[in-house]
């Protein structure tokens, strides 16, 4: 038996117990909803890469599932606005990189998502006794690769920034092209899934596809209602358009959530390595939201291991030994939002975060001893009432 709240991004799994902010309604054998998260934020960076910048990270969701035959059929969309509403190549983020812009690697910046999030088709239906089966695919998806992506973590939802080890987790949430097919139960689900691992280029409006050459498999365990457990690895053929080679990318994280009422603890941890024809990078992270009445206060820490060379690129002529260096960096961020207005169906959300990162020797030139980062956020998604949130509902036809 299987509930809507354990739906997580692609097919990835959630806590039982976990909310899901969105409206819905029923319209003849369809059930519709919709879920969005937009922030309006500014960044501001201190050090000697620092920067500062006004801009909106934002994404809307549209979904509807019916029963079709033995089984059931859902349809996923989801568009962000980003490619208008962040500005250069992304928003600043010290020390993080991944994808192009201007023809070149992007680093100090996280970049903007595409406006194809996800267009995505899922057909759902029972094999024997309790098991089932799933078929999932479409243009823009998510292979059975990593945790929940973190748009769609609880544990990460009070949080505009985008984790600085997002590339060795869950940076193909969106990829344009993939089929998915799993086996599963209450308690466990297996899953495998052919994709195109290319990166996305540098215009965010259109679809990049390219052959299903790179492939996954992920072990979903739940031991119970608040608990879920992943392992995943992949092979992805070629994703860096500049670099190349391809990625083994194997992944290991758990999800905790619990709730009293309307107020909940989520806490998500996970480890990761990307394996490389240039060296082997390994990154963890640990995020957790506490959400009592109208306030959440959330945090998250990250190490990992940066590509020295790409960051210092604007500073050093690059070396061989320097490309294949692997320094360690940490990021740790605490912040506070709160619900000041619920209005036609949202809710409005004001908060603040900082960030604190420490480098390594030599990083510390180009970077300084002890860079920090300061964001300011104001919020809009559907509201955590009654149409709002809906825990534990039941799938159509299970």
């Amino acid at each position: 038996m299987s509930t809507m709240a354990r739906e997580g991004s692609g097919t990835s799994w959630l806590p039982d117990s976990s909310p899901m902010f969105m409206v819905h309604r029923h319209n003849g054998p369809w059930m519709l909803m919709a879920h969005d998260n937009a922030f309006l934020q500014y960044f501001d960076e201190s050090g000697d890469r620092g920067a500062h910048q006004t801009g909106s990270i934002n994404w809307l969701m549209g979904m509807a599932e019916r029963n079709a035959g033995r089984g059931q059929l859902a349809f996923r969309g989801m568009i962000s606005l980003e490619p208008w509403t962040i500005r250069a190549c992304g928003y600043p983020d010290l020390l993080a990189s991944g994808e192009l812009c201007d023809g070149e690697k992007i680093h100090d910046r996280q970049h903007p998502h595409d406006l194809f999030m996800e267009l995505s088709a899922r057909y759902d239906a029972p094999l024997a006794g309790g098991l089932r089966w799933q078929l999932y695919g479409g243009p823009a998806a998510e292979p059975a690769l990593g945790p929940v992506a973190y748009p769609h973590r609880v544990s990460a939802m009070p949080n505009p920034l985008a984790p600085m080890t997002h590339h060795w987790f869950d940076s193909t949430h969106v990829s344009f092209g993939v089929v998915t097919g799993g086996v599963y139960a209450k308690r466990w689900k297996v899953e495998g899934s052919a994709f195109n691992g290319r990166e996305p280029d540098e215009n965010r409006k259109d679809f990049d596809f390219g052959a299903l050459d790179s492939y996954s498999a992920r072990l979903w365990i739940k031991p119970a209602e608040r608990w879920e457990f992943q392992v995943s690895t992949g092979h992805l053929t070629d994703p860096e358009a500049l670099e190349e080679g391809n990625v083994q990318r194997t992944t290991a994280s758990g999800s905790w959530f619990a709730q009293d009422g309307s107020d909940y603890n989520a806490v998500t941890a996970g480890y990761g390595i990307n394996v490389t024809d240039h060296g082997n990078r390994q990154a963890g992270f640990l995020e957790a939201t506490r959400r009592r009445g109208a306030t959440a206060v959330f945090g998250r820490a990250e190490v990992l291991q940066v590509e020295t060379a790409l960051l210092l690129q604007d500073a050093i002529p690059p070396t061989d030994d320097a490309a294949e260096a692997s320094d360690v960096v940490g990021a740790f961020t605490a912040g506070m939002e709160r619900d000041v207005l619920s209005r036609a169906g949202f809710s409005v959300g004001l908060g603040a975060a900082m960030t604190v990162y420490t480098v390594p020797s030599a990083l510390k030139g180009a970077y300084s001893d002890n860079p920090v980062s300061f964001q300011l956020f104001f919020r809009l998604r559907p509201p955590a009432g009654a149409m709002g949130r809906m825990w534990n509902m039941r799938m159509i036809g299970h």
